[in-house]
């Protein structure tokens, strides 16, 4: 060092130019630790690139498993109607191999039926109602609170005697579970002297009727006969 003291200022600083030359200065990659051809993730952990990032995942499928017939198809819809009588879904679909609608099991409190109806025929007041999509074992008939009749389960409609009242009348559907609550209506029953009283009206005009054209008759009768006697009366002067 004492040697470049002596030396003019100019000389000592391209000596020192010269010699910093040797020793390269470390580039930015160097100093970072980092491989320019290689990326970082998040975590700090290199990672390479993948050469197959553009295939997608192909679509998985769920198949669903169906009540298949012997014959290899799946069967159709039972042809169930709920309101006809001697209708059992159970024994279709054993029968047919056919699907019944969703039914609740036979640990479940079945739903209430559909009370249609209450009619009289002449001699008996007669309900009708639609079964619910539950497992029934009978149907119980009240009217006016009191238990009336019980039918099975095939049955849609039955007599529940006679009634002369205005009276509540509901049907209750049963089973191991318990029973539904009740689908009900008012009964109102109707003139029973009607149709008699409507016969004896139509009597009394029909007598009416006929005692009128036996007057027009008689006294067409009795016309001819004066004219029949007036001419003759004539022709003898």
């Amino acid at each position: 060092m004492a040697g470049y003291r002596d030396l003019p200022f100019p000389l000592a600083i391209v000596c020192l130019v010269l010699i910093r030359g040797y020793s390269p200065l470390p580039t930015t990659s160097q100093v970072i630790g980092t491989n320019s051809m290689s990326s970082t993730t998040p975590s700090g952990i290199l990672s390479e690139a993948s050469d197959d990032y553009s295939q997608e995942e192909e679509p998985t499928t769920t198949v669903t498993q169906s009540k298949v017939s012997p014959y290899g198809e799946i069967p159709k819809r039972c042809d169930y109607n709920p309101c006809v009588q001697g209708q059992i879904c159970a024994d279709l679909e054993t029968s047919t191999d056919c699907l019944c609608p969703g039914f609740t099991s036979h640990n479940v409190a079945p739903d209430p039926p559909i009370l249609k109806s209450a009619t009289w025929n002449g001699s008996d007041v007669v309900i009708q109602w639609c079964a619910p999509h539950s497992h029934v074992t009978s149907y119980i008939v009240t009217v006016g609170g009191e238990e009336r009749q019980t039918f099975g389960k095939e049955r849609r409609s039955g007599g529940v005697g006679d009634m002369d009242h205005i009276a509540k009348v509901c049907v209750v559907a049963v089973n191991d579970a318990g029973d539904s609550e009740g689908s009900c209506l008012m009964y109102q029953p109707r003139d029973r002297n009607l149709p008699l009283k409507a016969g004896l009206i139509g009597g009394a005009l029909a007598f009416l009727l006929l005692l009128l054209l036996a007057v027009l008759l008689w006294r067409h009768r009795r016309q001819r006969k004066q004219e029949a006697s007036i001419s003759m009366h004539v022709t003898s002067e």
